[in-house]
């Protein structure tokens, strides 16, 4: 395991910085510095790109727990909390870009538009349940919450699904790359279902082994 002092001065900072540096490119080809753009229709490439570095977060943030069952590393765990608040970031980023840039705050077509659009409805749906997984990621209310946290957490597979599912019925031709998340978020998925029966089966006592009487003539 690392030492602390690497964890907090080196680690994490790499990881914020590497979390942080799709925003500040999508930024900076927002305003053309250097002569960089967002192409043709720059409101649906923020939308894409934003979405997707949320999804992929998201993702990223159910990886940890088979890495560190696999490597045998628990300390992985730290960067849990950071993945999942900055996938939750660009998930929100992604809602407002649609909300201020695409629909104008036009509130009076806003309801109607997600309704009539599912993909709309199952992300909005998705940003909603992210919101108290954010407010309650902090060590406080861990401890406040108690068991309750983990049990609000597990909201998090939903949401994933959700986000990859949001994703398939946004695309409306090309599905092969909405597929390769559904087939990822499977696997994560699937591994934890695999090494919790797993660790139920060890945990079970071993029948014990009953002597059969020997005949004697």
């Amino acid at each position: 395991m690392p030492s602390p002092f690497l964890l907090r001065r080196v680690y994490k900072p790499l990881l914020f910085v590497g979390c942080a540096l799709p925003f500040a490119w999508l930024v900076w080809r927002a305003f053309g510095i250097g002569g960089a753009s967002l192409g043709a229709d720059p409101v649906a490439e923020l939308l894409h790109q934003l979405g997707l570095r949320g999804l992929q977060l998201l993702l990223l943030t159910l990886l940890i727990t088979p890495l560190r069952q696999v490597l045998h590393q628990p300390w992985l765990i730290v960067f849990r909390r950071m993945l999942g608040l900055f996938a939750f970031f660009y998930v929100l980023m992604h809602f407002l870009t649609w909300l201020v840039l695409d629909q104008g705050l036009d509130w009076s077509r806003l309801l109607p538009e997600i309704a009539k659009r599912p993909y709309i409805t199952l992300g909005v749906l998705g940003l909603l349940l992210l919101i108290p997984l954010a407010v309650t990621s902090t060590n406080g209310m861990m401890r406040r919450l108690g068991r309750r946290w983990q049990k609000l957490h597990r909201l998090v597979y939903v949401i994933a699904v959700l986000g990859v599912w949001h994703f398939y019925w946004q695309v409306k031709k090309d599905v092969r790359e909405p597929l390769v998340y559904c087939a990822i978020l499977a696997v994560l998925l699937g591994w934890r279902v695999w090494h919790n029966r797993m660790k139920v089966s060890r945990s079970q006592p071993t029948p014990r082994r009953v002597e059969q009487p020997t005949l004697k003539f």
